[in-house]
């Protein structure tokens, strides 16, 4: 059975906005998932003061793997890309997180979802908005429009095309 499931992309080094096409389009090529939507790319500032602003998105996927499988999917991606993991948010090339799988609440220690602070990631909220309906509520019962009301742009940017 296909899941619908959202993945947030970041990147704030080699070419941001590059990273995350080339990352859509690896997304498109994962076994048994189809990648069915994109938000468009915004600029965010980092969480921790000094680095470079990163560039962040949203992808819409119908998939038939697993949570864990698709996680070691998105690590895939993102060790092919680049990524390399030297300290806690980081720069990076890519970073590709599940933020919602179908209607699961998972709490594995590997993978917690929806994803944790979700609530407080404009960088997230605001491009995941983009691709549900208007009354869209998560797994856990938070309604979606909620959760953007209460969360500050925080010089979340859209960026052109």
């Amino acid at each position: 059975m296909s899941e619908r499931v959202f993945v947030g992309l970041g990147s704030n080094l080699a070419e941001p906005a590059e990273q995350l096409r080339q990352a859509f389009a690896a997304l498109g090529q994962l076994p048994a998932t189809r990648l069915a939507a994109t938000s468009a790319l915004y600029g965010s500032d980092s969480l921790l003061a000094g680095q470079p602003r990163y560039t962040n998105a949203v992808a819409e996927l119908h998939t038939e793997l697993a949570p864990l499988a698709l996680l070691d999917a998105l690590q895939g991606i993102e060790n092919d890309q680049g990524r390399v993991r030297l300290e806690r948010w980081g720069p990076r090339t890519l970073d590709l997180d599940i933020i919602l799988f179908g209607e699961r609440l998972i709490d594995e220690p590997r993978l917690k979802v929806p994803h944790y602070h979700l609530q407080a990631r404009a960088f997230v909220l605001y491009p995941l908005a983009e691709l549900v309906d208007e009354g869209f509520v998560l797994a856990d019962g938070r309604a979606l429009a909620h959760l953007l009301a209460e969360c500050p742009l925080n010089g979340l940017q859209r960026l052109q095309a």
